[in-house]
């Protein structure tokens, strides 16, 4: 049996078990509904992992080259977000 890799947002759904606080499970249940939950989450956790992703990158980059600007930074992230939207693939989380 081979094991395949996926990036972040693809493959095969898979089921997991996930512990909120009653009060943001039922906030997300009033702004999606009951059907749309884990869509809701889905979304939460890649934009998360996005984040991360590029918070790692900045951090690298500066350790390397110096300190940047926060207009850098802001700079930076619309590069990013342009650069994955049109390709619609996501780096692995490191």
């Amino acid at each position: 049996m081979s094991e395949t890799t996926y990036g972040i947002g693809e493959g095969p759904a898979t089921r997991v078990s996930l512990s909120l606080p009653e009060g943001t499970a039922e906030a997300i249940r009033a702004r999606v509904g009951k059907r749309e939950f884990s869509a809701f989450v889905t979304a939460a956790v890649e934009r998360e992992l996005r984040g991360q992703i590029l918070d790692e990158y900045l951090a690298d980059y500066e350790q390397r080259r110096g300190p940047l600007s926060p207009e850098s930074q802001q700079a930076a992230r619309r590069v990013f977000d342009e650069v994955f939207a049109e390709d619609g693939e996501w780096p692995a989380a490191s």
